[in-house]
């Protein structure tokens, strides 16, 4: 084999290396999880729902009850329901108060105590002083028992477990016995009008504070990982690359992609870096559970691994052994 072939063979050699091209594929749903995913919340409108003239508290096992009838300093037992669901009270003996709300335990004592020919007419007041229903129950990115008795606003029993952490959504859950569907409600971000959103919590409800969301930044960035979102504060593509270190060498800016589910379908947005760094592009907003993957340069990535200066001493090998 002569010089020229020689030569020729090198530098296709070299010239296939660096040709390869990378390829990703993203062609279809991530693992379905049923229709309702990544739907945006409703929120509750109902007022009669939000602010409810009166909430009856379902009474259960291991409730202490305070038990009055008005004008009768004489009649004051303290009880706890047993593990039965039931009470033993003076007057009225043996009574049943398990899944009852207050207001029918108290009509059900006040009919046993003027059956048994006690009292006239008796208005019985019952108040849950302690018991596993007595509190509020707050889980997700703020976590926490609240003791309450009656009930307390949804701002001030935030404030009591710790307030709302900056990765914590605004727009809270609550699940109270009773209702079919929960409460969705969308506290903002201005004080001037949370109060509006600042709606009655009662004993029994559970406040789920769910996360705003990541965004997740993959392949040739100097650090890589997941960057959490703020409340009502937007996240552009520019500010997630500096959050992710800047991009790396290798990086091959003419072919970002970012990955977004909706519902159970996932797209792919192919853009270039560098003309949304100059301003030819727009910079786009991202959005929770955004995927940013930025694949590498082959030319680049061989020139950063030392690739690229091995395949260039196979040629000068090959040169050397030409001229001998």
């Amino acid at each position: 084999m002569n010089f020229s072939s020689l030569l020729r063979c090198g530098l296709a050699a070299l010239i296939c290396a660096l040709t390869i091209p990378a390829s990703a594929q993203f062609n279809g749903p991530g693992i379905l999880s049923g229709a309702d995913i990544n739907k945006p919340a409703q929120l509750t409108t109902d007022q009669a729902l939000l602010f409810p003239p009166r909430h009856d508290l379902l009474l259960s096992p291991g409730d202490l009850l305070d038990i009055h009838i008005f004008g009768q300093l004489d009649y004051n037992p303290k009880v706890r329901i047993g593990h039965d669901g039931n009470v033993a009270l003076p007057l009225a003996g043996v009574v049943s108060l398990d899944g009852l709300t207050v207001n029918a335990a108290e009509e059900l004592v006040a009919r046993r105590l003027q059956d048994a020919g006690m009292y006239n007419s008796p208005q019985v007041t019952i108040d849950v002083t302690e018991g596993p229903n007595a509190v509020v129950t707050i889980v997700g990115e703020t976590h926490g028992v609240v003791p309450i008795a009656g009930s307390r606003r949804l701002l001030d029993v935030l404030a009591v477990a710790g307030g709302l952490p900056p990765t914590a959504s605004h727009v809270i859950t609550i699940n109270r016995p009773g209702l079919t569907d929960p409460l969705v409600i969308d506290l903002g971000t201005d004080p001037a009008h949370s109060g509006l959103a600042n709606v009655p919590v009662f004993a029994g409800d559970t406040i789920i504070v769910s996360r705003v969301g990541v965004v997740y930044v993959i392949g040739a960035f100097r650090t890589p990982g997941s960057i959490p979102l703020v409340q009502n504060t937007p996240l552009t593509l520019l500010e997630a690359t500096a959050l992710s270190g800047g991009v790396a060498f290798q990086g091959k800016y003419n072919d970002l992609r970012i990955i977004r589910t909706v519902g159970n379908e996932r797209t792919v947005a192919k853009l270039d870096m560098k003309k949304v760094l100059y301003g030819k592009a727009p910079d786009p907003i991202l959005q929770p559970n955004d995927i940013i993957f930025l694949p590498d340069s082959t030319l680049k990535a061989s020139i950063n691994n030392g690739s690229l200066g091995t395949l260039l001493g196979v040629v000068g090998l090959v040169i050397s052994i030409a001229y001998r």
